[in-house]
């Protein structure tokens, strides 16, 4: 068993020739069959959410560790399913029993599976982020288009009400002229970075779990509970940090409707903690984006952290609001004439103060029917049948991810006050080599292949 590639996956009998044959597209009355790579918490409620839209088989499950009780619960649902604890074996040897990939694995495996299932014309939905170096997101998108089979990222609030809420706002011109955005993520999550100044001891690992595939691409390190299960959101050589691993649901809409595309401009504000193995305790960092068709240019000041100072000032608009905006994750949108206040995944905007809303809802000029529409995993489906395109394809959630992985590299390798300059088109910092080394990653011995397209 071994996958290898330069455009192709030479084995278990696969014609090369095959591969770069387009994804099919299914019929309206076949179901899709699917394997599901990384049964834990999440993966399991993907399954779930997936299996409720009656349109898909599960031909397949896949995880590092197959004495879990999710991978238990997953197996007594899907008796018939095959089951693997390595993906390439899998690929080798099933790849003609499924059409599509569902990758719901830590952010540092993305990247592998996503480029062997496409290479594969396997039509693929990747959690969010969609990798963790921007050059991995770069290679992504790019084969995406390549091997022209379905993508979708897993921001799933791009299927939610916000998303239709934005674009029939923009499109009625009351979001217009938007310059600043304030964000913030303070919920109680393994993001953020202890009092770390090495890697944590080896310990004895279980012989159930394959260690090889969990690392992946990344360097030999011993094994550990202390970056395994969901605290490895908080590693760098992991993770994206809470910017990295929310932000696609705090900037999804606002970045795609209002074209922010990449940062030219980055400015570290505060930094408590930084270290080079885990995230800081808190951040806060100021993108500038540029001019963008039109519309004008736009600062957006992100924060993190736990303390009561890790948040954005409360707005004059807000004032007199019921509940506290600090409970959740969110964000303001400051435009020349109206505020407004989100929160994460799908929740719709609302006009601040309240006032002002219930006015332009009474005259008539706020849209507020946006319709019925599939849910983010059903559009994905559907497109794999060609009844739907998908909201987040790799084109799109690509630069989203690409944004939040800059701003994880501003968290990694930054000082307080320090400004970093992005040139959009080039796709490299102007001013800082180190920076620039953390846009791409060595593959470990063996993982090479997945970066040639």
């Amino acid at each position: 068993m071994a996958v290898t590639r330069r455009g192709s996956l030479i084995t278990g009998g696969i014609a090369s020739s095959a591969l770069l044959i387009p994804g099919s597209v299914l019929g309206a009355n076949e179901k899709i069959s699917i394997a599901f790579i990384g049964i834990g918490a999440r993966g399991n409620t993907l399954l779930s959410l997936f299996e409720k839209s009656g349109l898909i088989h599960v031909a397949a499950l896949c995880d590092v560790d197959l004495e879990t009780d999710y991978v238990a619960e997953a197996k007594s649902r899907f008796p018939k399913a095959c089951v693997y604890s390595d993906w390439r074996k899998l690929f080798d040897e099933k790849s003609r029993e499924f059409d599509a990939v569902m990758v719901m694995v830590p952010d540092h495996s993305h990247f592998p599976i996503t480029m062997a299932a496409m290479a594969l014309g396997k039509h693929v939905y990747t959690e969010k982020p969609l990798a963790r170096t921007f050059e991995e997101i770069e290679l992504m998108t790019a084969a995406a288009k390549r091997y022209g089979v379905v993508t979708q990222m897993g921001n799933s609030g791009f299927s939610g009400p916000n998303y239709f809420q934005f674009k029939a706002w923009k499109e009625a011109g009351i979001i217009k002229n938007v310059r600043h955005v304030d964000a913030f993520i303070n919920i109680s999550f393994p993001w953020y970075g202890r009092r770390i100044s090495s890697w944590p001891a080896g310990e004895k690992m279980p012989g159930h779990i394959n260690w090889d595939v969990w690392l992946g691409t990344t360097p030999e390190r011993p094994f550990s509970k202390e970056y395994a299960r969901w605290s490895w959101r908080g590693w760098q050589q992991y993770g994206t940090g809470a910017f990295g691993d929310w932000g696609a649901h705090i900037f999804d809409s606002m970045h795609h409707f209002l074209e922010l595309g990449l940062p030219e401009k980055i400015e570290i504000k505060k930094l408590v903690g930084r270290n080079d193995f885990t995230f800081s305790r808190a951040s806060t960092l100021r993108f500038t984006f540029p001019e963008r068709n039109g519309m004008p240019a736009l600062r957006v000041d992100y924060y993190d952290g736990r303390s009561e100072e890790d948040y954005p000032p409360e707005p004059a608009a807000f004032a007199g609001r019921e509940n506290d905006y600090t409970k959740h994750p969110g964000k303001f949108i400051f435009s020349d004439s109206l505020t407004f206040f989100g929160g994460h995944h799908g929740t719709p905007l609302q006009v601040i103060p309240y006032g002002k809303m219930r006015e332009l809802l009474q005259a008539g000029t706020l849209p507020k029917d946006f319709g019925r529409h599939s849910d983010h995993y059903t559009n994905f489906l559907l497109a794999c049948k060609g009844e739907e395109k998908t909201r987040s394809p790799f084109e799109i959630g690509g630069p989203l991810s690409q944004f939040l992985v800059l701003g994880s590299i501003a968290q990694r390798m930054g000082t307080e006050g320090q400004i970093l300059t992005f040139d959009r088109m080039k796709k490299c910092f102007s001013n800082n080599d180190r920076a620039n080394a953390l846009l791409k990653d060595i593959p470990r011995k063996g993982w090479e292949q997945y970066y040639t397209l």
